[in-house]
């Protein structure tokens, strides 16, 4: 029998492989745990594909409960929302497997820790189910301010769907925070954002950031170049079915890339990521710009690009693509939006918000050298986004009294800029 104690874990999506944003801080959150706890995991496989990846998943798991999730019968039954006034991200994630599993494991296991990973998954452990069980909900961004923003940047229908899911979802934010132990964002501003719309609940709520693995994200690795042809090259790494990063690689191939490529015109702009979809594939048609879809590791395109673009115009908390280029000592291009849940980058160089000022950052990073060298950013990630040091917190969570102003763990000294 394990001396570790039971604790149960529900992500939205399977913890493995962490190949996506909300997937990488789940699974080191997962293996963090797994040290401590025996852990009990629930969650949803919403790709096919991740169905290999069970095994690899359990290995970190006391028992785990993959439950499959079609993303068509999902979308019917979020429908439901609109009758019931809910957020419609509620019942997509509503399943009685799920919920079955769920008062099941709390039953047998009595466990006396529970962490809930995002937002939607709250509605499975709310107080009265598990009563005696110290609740820590790791809610990452407030996705309701996101809906707000594509509701404001949709017109039509779907902006008006957008902005009635960033109502509903705030309402439901609001009272999870209330409800849990504590509350988990994953930067300083996305804490205030919060409490600002729930400032009974400001005792509760913690900051927690992200991570990079530095020993994964070397660019001392023996990794083949990926890149065929000589010539500068820009690389963007993300989901491309995500609708933030659509609208990024969309917007600078059409405002941003022209300009560069008249003053380089051997310059090519790489986007590489999983399920890009039809808007993503157009754009290569256009002159220098490749998509590649899915890849087996995005690190030699990040190693062996000159610089690495994040020109996201919607975006919260911390940036993992940001995190892992600047692992890799590549030069980041980006906006504010990209750069916002970084302290310590308030006079980076490489930054702009309109399509000029993109497009002179851009050329200053492709210059020799560029206004911040790549190792004097690798230094800085390496020093203050250590997973280790992060994920410890939620230890103290899931073992303290009241989160209190837990603050945030990343440093405040700024990356020097290359002499």
């Amino acid at each position: 029998m394990s001396a570790k104690p039971p604790l149960l874990f529900l992500a939205h999506r399977i913890p493995y492989p962490p190949n996506k944003g909300d997937k990488i801080r789940s699974f080191h959150l997962l293996e963090y745990l797994s040290r401590h706890y025996d852990v009990h995991l629930g969650a949803f496989v919403d790709d096919p594909a991740d169905w290999r990846y069970a095994k690899q998943t359990a290995r970190y798991c006391a028992t785990a409960e993959l439950v499959p999730l079609g993303r068509g019968r999902a979308r019917l039954r979020s429908l439901g929302g609109l009758v019931a006034g809910s957020p419609l991200s509620l019942p997509f994630y509503r399943d009685r497997r799920m919920d079955a599993w769920v008062g099941d494991t709390l039953r047998a296991v009595k466990p006396r820790r529970v962490v809930v990973f995002s937002s939607a998954m709250a509605q499975y452990v709310p107080q009265e189910r598990a009563p005696e069980a110290r609740r820590v909900l790791d809610m990452v961004d407030v996705d309701s301010a996101k809906w707000a923003q594509y509701g404001r940047m949709r017109p039509g229908p779907m902006g008006w769907i957008f902005r009635r899911e960033g109502r509903r979802l705030r309402e439901h934010e609001r009272r999870a925070a209330l409800d849990f132990d504590a509350t988990v964002l994953v930067t300083r501003p996305e804490r205030e954002l919060l409490e600002a719309a729930v400032p009974e609940a400001g005792g509760r709520l913690a900051a927690v950031g992200n991570g990079v693995d530095v020993e994964h994200f070397t660019p001392g690795a023996d990794l083949r170049n990926p890149y065929p042809e000589s010539g500068p090259v820009l690389v963007f790494t993300g989901a491309m079915d995500y609708w933030a990063n659509v609208d990024a690689v969309t917007w600078f191939a059409e405002a941003v890339w022209p300009g560069i490529r008249e003053r380089l015109p051997a310059a090519r702009f790489f986007v590489v990521g999983a399920r890009p979809t039809d808007t993503v594939l157009d754009l290569g048609r256009c002159p220098g710009i490749e998509v590649t879809g899915t890849v087996p590791d995005i690190r030699p395109y990040l190693a062996h690009a000159d610089a690495a673009v994040a020109p996201l115009r919607v975006a919260r908390g911390i940036q993992n693509k940001v995190l892992e280029a600047m692992a890799m000592a590549r030069p980041v291009v980006a906006t504010g939006a990209a750069l916002d849940g970084l302290e310590g980058l308030a006079d980076y160089p490489l930054v702009g918000e309109d399509p000029e000022a993109l497009r002179r950052a851009t050329l200053a990073a492709l210059s020799d050298p560029p206004p911040v060298s790549g190792q004097a950013l690798r230094d800085w990630v390496a020093e203050r986004y250590a997973w280790e040091a992060n994920l410890a917190r939620f230890r103290s969570l899931l073992e303290a009294g009241p989160a209190g102003d837990a603050g945030t763990v990343v440093g405040q000294a700024p990356v020097e800029a290359a002499g």
